[in-house]
């Protein structure tokens, strides 16, 4: 049972009891002049903390968890961020060495954190390029080539993970991707 369950029978159940006593002061004090309207005016001030008091307690819980995905959202775009500005260092330098797997070793484990199922899967396919070039160390223009298109598929499913939640969007972005990065 959740917190927020049970918050709500304990108020309920307050709220019930509360009520029934309130009623039955009501009864009791008809034959006193002005006593009904007190109780009416406790009655109400009762009713109105606690629909009060579970709006409040309903938007904090919301603002938690907003913070909690805008904080999940940065971790993930500066983690991402910082993948493709790696491999842009190492396709610009010409060569991948040991200590450039090294770190992407350690980027992998920071992505594995915060990714989806669905940009780890091509991630893989990605690092599985990459070991396949790093075997000589240099990196062919054909490779260079490679490497952007397997990015550039990456790219894609990145871009789903941040921004698009809709599968059934009518663009492929992914294919926008690997056709702008094979023109140029």
């Amino acid at each position: 049972m959740t917190n927020s369950l049970k918050y709500l029978l304990v108020t309920f159940f307050t709220f019930v009891v509360g009520y029934l006593f309130l009623r039955f002061a009501y009864y009791q004090t008809s034959q006193i002049p002005y006593a009904q309207e007190i109780v009416l005016i406790v009655l109400g001030t009762i009713a109105t903390m606690a629909v009060t008091a579970a709006l409040i307690s309903k938007q904090s819980e919301v603002e938690i968890q907003k913070e909690q995905r805008v904080k999940v959202f940065e971790l993930k775009s500066e983690l991402y961020i910082e993948l493709i500005n790696f491999i842009e260092k190492i396709i610009t330098k010409g060569n991948i060495t040991k200590n450039d797997l090294v770190s992407l070793e350690f980027l992998t484990h920071k992505i594995s954190i915060v990714a989806n199922p669905e940009v780890l899967l091509e991630y893989s396919n990605f690092i599985d390029t990459v070991k396949q070039i790093a075997n000589d160390t240099k990196i062919s223009a054909l490779e260079s080539d490679e490497l952007s298109v397997k990015l550039a598929k990456l790219c894609g499913k990145i871009r789903y993970d941040l921004i698009l939640k809709d599968t059934d969007y009518k663009v492929n972005v992914e294919e926008l991707i690997q056709k702008n990065v094979t023109k140029l």
